[in-house]
C-alpha cells in the first residue's frame, strides 16, 4: 500500500498563497498549490528537487 503524502508548507510562509510539498516518498517530491489542493500535483525526482532547493537558498544569501 502506498503511503499518503505528508503535505507541508515552508516555514517562511505567511499566507495561504503558496505551494505545499510532500517529501515523504523515497524517490519523488510532490508539489501542489495550497489554494487548489484538489487540483494538479507535480512530481519531481528527489535529486532535481534537492538541486532546486540548493540553488534557491544560494540566491537568498
Amino acid at each position: 500500500m502506498a503511503e499518503e503524502p505528508n503535505w507541508h508548507t515552508s516555514t517562511y510562509t505567511r499566507s495561504e498563497s503558496c505551494i505545499e510539498v510532500a517529501d515523504n516518498h523515497p524517490v519523488k517530491i510532490l508539489v501542489r498549490d495550497s489554494k487548489r489542493r484538489q487540483g494538479a500535483t507535480l512530481a519531481f525526482p528527489r535529486s532535481a528537487w534537492e538541486e532546486f532547493v540548493t540553488f534557491s537558498r544560494a540566491q537568498g544569501e
